[in-house]
């Protein structure tokens, strides 16, 4: 007799939460794009106070918007480069800062209410509860994280720190990754209610990790104004790396802190990032799944961008692409590692077993 499938034994619906997932996973890339708008705009300080309730209502008259501009005069980029702009000035970047700031908020309703009706509905699988509000409790931290960034450039400094904004684009980077890896661990559940989460493999713990690295230097390019620095490739002047480079001490600090040093890191080791996520792509492919011709795609058309990026003189559009296509690739090598991780293999006894 044929015995009912497990998933109909409970209230759990895996499917439908690995799609309320990839709709979050859909709004963060947005958000990306959205942030890296803000960087190459100027825009991230216009907003000089963190008013995580109350900020979502914009100025909505002259004398509140007036009052935003007297607060952003007195934070020294204003007085470094925009001692000439006017209150329409002001608009256009106050603008940007704004969305992103509304957006973060928007995904944190997308992430939690949602949550909260699967919880007391009982539609989230068992083992997955606590994986969703890690998650949710990550993102809450993304938001403390982007006022730590954005308070680095409101005295002494004229910018927010590298430093800091690579921490909040790599976490905004990890929830997404971290998200596209549950939902598709559910999708797998819906399919078999056997089937247990996917592990992460060798060869995608290397590939991730060399992107994770490529993710630090492109935040760290996009911080330190880099990309300016050489409007060419593959030549940086005359050669490979410029001559007459000045160096600080110690050493090391130049591969974080200087920006020529920056942006020649960041141009050559995406080759080596490339190659990671391409074995990744190899491998998922013998697995059956499409996901590695993604990867293979995705990583060329991002070295392209980069490329075009810097021959542009980081024209802003081509540098956007370039921004929101690292946040696909991410997804993309999520999808192969997932593949690697749930293929069969043959055990010693030439039996089929999960990774």
């Amino acid at each position: 007799m044929l015995q009912p499938s497990a998933a109909f034994l409970t209230k759990a619906r895996p499917r439908a939460v690995a799609l309320w997932l990839y709709t979050v996973a859909a709004l963060i890339v947005a958000m990306v794009v959205i942030g890296g708008i803000t960087r190459l705009t100027e825009s991230g300080l216009s907003i000089t106070q963190w008013k995580p309730i109350s900020g979502i209502i914009p100025p909505l008259n002259d004398a509140q918007w007036q009052a935003e501009f007297d607060a952003y005069k007195r934070i020294p980029e204003y007085a470094a480069f925009n001692a000439d702009m006017t209150v329409g000035g002001f608009k256009a970047i106050f603008f940007w800062e704004y969305l992103h700031r509304l957006w973060g908020r928007l995904i944190g309703l997308a992430f939690a209410v949602p949550l909260i009706w699967f919880a007391v509905r009982k539609r989230i699988p068992v083992g997955y509860g606590w994986r969703l509000s890690a998650l949710l409790a990550l993102g809450a931290f993304q938001g403390a994280i982007g006022w730590w960034m954005v308070a680095s450039g409101l005295s002494v400094r004229t910018d927010v720190s590298h430093i800091r904004l690579a921490v909040h684009l790599l976490t905004a980077l990890t929830i997404l990754a971290g998200i596209v890896w549950t939902a598709l661990d559910l999708m797998a559940l819906h399919r078999n209610p056997l089937a247990a989460p996917a592990r992460l493999a060798p060869v995608a713990i290397l590939a991730l990790a060399l992107l994770f690295v490529q993710l630090v230097y492109g935040a760290f390019t996009a911080g330190l104004d880099a990309g300016y620095a050489f409007a060419s490739w593959p030549l940086m002047g005359d050669g490979l790396f410029p001559a007459d480079v000045p160096m600080v001490n110690p050493a090391w600090s130049n591969a974080v802190d200087n920006p020529i040093v920056v942006q020649f890191i960041h141009r050559w080791f995406a080759f080596a990032a490339a190659a990671g996520l391409i074995w990744l792509a190899v491998k998922a492919t013998k697995t059956g799944s499409s996901a590695g011709f993604y990867v293979v795609g995705l990583v060329t058309l991002q070295i392209m961008l980069g490329i075009a990026t810097l021959m542009t003189g980081v024209q802003i559009d081509v540098a956007v692409a370039h921004q929101g296509n690292s946040a696909l690739l991410l997804i993309a090598a999520m999808f192969a590692a997932h593949a690697v991780g749930t293929a069969p293999r043959l055990n010693q006894r030439g039996l089929k077993q999960r990774v």
